[in-house]
């Protein structure tokens, strides 16, 4: 099973290493004729067009500061062919003319010697859509040449004096040879490579390593017509009751427990940094508002949860077998954000959710995660955040960062054995809306104000996360937190995807005729006909994101679409009916899903064949 090698780019070319007039072929099809951008001693600029359409284009760009640390930045570009800048995020664009100015946000403004910092936008052209030939970064021109002074050169090159020439040559005396003993050969090499300590902790473990493919997954892919194409994607491996610690011969998991899946992690990386992603998803009362999703421990059972689970996961982590792993967990989707949305005197509330708020079990069975598995060197944990339509809105953001704080301080654990946050998990939500933004506004309504909106903050998951994130370090979690987003089944290609913006002047017409995301309701979670899978995993996208990742296994059912007898603690819920007419969750809307659904987890070939089919960018 060959792992993926990541690079933290796609589709892109640099302020290096692109000649003039090379034309690059995207994974959407199009040919785009590329520029090399010439820039700064200093920084080097990733420009990346990720999806373009007759009119328009989506971008994203990254800036790496090969120089001293900045503390606020201004990037300025000027275009050949008329492009102009629509709407952007994690920056403030101005535009005059083909000029271009991008000032930092509030919260990227800082870039230490040798990281890098993004941000994206929309935009608009009528002709070749050329990428900009030179950057300038503070008044400084990016060439992706470091800030060293030409006189400093020698120092990479050996130290001995010209007159010591001989002591190259075979008849050397023997008291020189360990000069050239191979043994110094890595003083050649940049010393922070990730390859010389596979198990040093970092700042972000998605980041020059290779990605755990499962052989499960991959196999139950490769067997569908199509699949060998995304068989080698990584995919994380969900440890959803205690009998999959051991391994229980499921449908989907085979008989690998989770020793197994790490031993098979150590043979795929053959000495490279490997990062796996494990799902931690077995709380007591788990998913006290969807039924397809529960599981086995009862509301009360948190001490088995702690010995039974947890504990033994943790001995697993913890073995020096592993200690060479980036292990990345996924603690416990859709959990937290249920104490906030799902209780108390709003209409949405249900019983199991205000017994698991009073009880306190999500808060102490998440600290506790927490504790033990951030005690250990290699393991990162990223705690679900749930995804925009779930918590954009102001009064379900803020609170739920409250309580995942809360349980960042619960059961032993602090808010430094949380190293981020993951959206979107399991979810169809687009990860950008390239056609419109909601500070829009069409014929002087705010696009906020559609039926599709709601008046959300967001309108996908990438503007959530970084404000999530920010709120996030406001109420004390560390500043270098960083964010996941799941991109495994919200690419929404295939013929319904709209190819530019609509040219409705009636607010709702032009954002369902504008929107990617073609699911009936924001709340639809469940098998959603008509998803495709989305950007495959990639490290540090934009600001603030580690990585696009594919946490949901595509393929795998989210639920039963009628009641099937089952030894999981998994219900029928009617949100995975397609006869269903919803209720309130989802503004009493049909539910989207597909007909004859297994149980959630099991494979569901319907289901891949349309993601498959649908996927963006498409599946080559």
């Amino acid at each position: 099973m060959k792992p993926v090698r990541w690079n933290g780019a796609m589709r892109s070319w640099t302020a290096r290493g692109i000649a003039a007039g090379a034309t690059l072929a995207l994974g959407s099809g199009l040919l785009i004729a590329a520029n090399p951008a010439s820039a700064a001693a200093g920084c080097e600029v990733d420009y990346n067009v990720a999806n373009q359409w007759p009119s328009g284009f989506t971008a994203n760009v990254t800036i790496t500061n090969l120089g001293d640390p900045i503390d606020g930045w201004t990037l300025e570009w000027d275009y050949a062919n008329g492009q102009q800048i629509t709407n952007g995020w994690s920056g403030s664009f101005s535009q005059s003319g083909s000029s271009v100015t991008v000032d930092n946000a509030g919260y990227n403004g800082q870039i230490a010697a040798g990281s890098s910092v993004s941000f994206g936008f929309n935009g608009s052209h009528s002709g070749t859509n050329d990428a900009p030939s030179t950057f300038t970064l503070n008044g400084v021109e990016c060439t992706g040449e470091p800030t060293d002074d030409p006189t400093d050169d020698p120092t990479d090159e050996p130290t001995d004096d010209p007159t010591d020439d001989p002591t190259d040559e075979p008849t050397d005396d023997p008291t020189d040879e360990p000069t050239d003993d191979p043994t110094d050969e890595p003083t050649d090499e940049p010393t922070d490579d990730p390859t010389t300590d596979p198990g040093e902790r970092v700042d972000n473990p998605f980041v020059g390593t290779d990605l755990y493919v499962n052989p499960v997954w991959s196999d139950n892919a490769a067997a569908e017509p199509g699949g060998d194409a995304v068989a080698d994607v990584s995919t994380a491996v969900w440890l959803d009751r205690i009998s999959a610690i051991e391994g229980n011969d499921s449908p989907t998991t085979g008989s690998m427990g989770l020793r197994d899946h790490l031993d098979e992690a150590v043979a795929q990386s053959d000495g490279d940094p490997m990062t796996i992603q494990v799902v931690i998803y077995n709380l007591p009362g788990r998913d006290c508002s969807a039924l397809a999703s529960h599981g086995t421990l009862g509301q009360e059972e948190i001490g088995k949860y702690k010995t039974d689970y947890i504990d033994v996961i943790a001995d697993i982590m913890d073995d020096p077998e592993y200690s060479d792993l980036r292990i990345a967990t996924i603690i416990e989707p859709d959990s937290l954000p249920n104490l906030v949305t799902n209780v108390g005197s709003r209409e949405t509330a249900t019983e199991n959710c205000d017994i698991m708020l009073e009880n306190g079990n999500y808060v102490e069975g998440v600290g506790y995660a927490l504790s033990e598995l951030g005690e250990i060197p290699n393991v990162y944990n990223y705690v679900d955040a749930g995804h925009h339509g779930w918590l954009g809105w102001d009064n379900n953001l803020g609170p739920s960062v409250e309580m995942f704080y809360e349980a960042a301080n619960a059961a032993g654990a602090t808010p430094d054995d949380v190293h981020g946050f993951i959206v979107n998990t399991a979810n169809y939500s687009a990860t950008v809306e390239p056609h419109f933004d909601v500070n829009d506004t069409v014929n002087g309504q705010q696009v906020r104000q559609s039926n599709w909106v709601d008046w959300n903050q967001f309108v996908g998951e990438q503007p959530f996360a970084q404000a999530l994130r920010d709120e996030a370090v406001s109420v004390g979690f560390n500043s270098d937190i960083g964010m996941l987003i799941d991109t495994s089944r919200n690419g929404w290609g295939g013929p319904e995807r709209p190819e530019g913006p609509s040219s409705s002047t009636d607010l709702n017409t032009f954002v369902d005729e504008s929107r990617i995301d073609r699911r009936i309701h924001t709340g639809n979670w469940c098998n959603q006909s008509g998803a495709g899978m989305g950007e495959r995993p990639t490290a540090e996208p934009a600001a603030g994101i580690d990585a696009y990742v594919w946490v949901k296994p595509p393929g795998e059912s989210d639920g039963s679409s009628e009641e099937i007898d089952n030894d999981e603690g998994k219900g029928f819920d009617r949100m995975c009916d397609p006869t269903y007419g919803g209720n309130v969750r989802n503004g009493n809307s049909d539910t989207g899903a597909l007909p004859d659904a297994p149980v959630s987890g099991h494979w569901f070939s319907a289901q891949f064949q349309e993601l498959l089919a649908n996927a963006y960018p498409p599946i080559n």
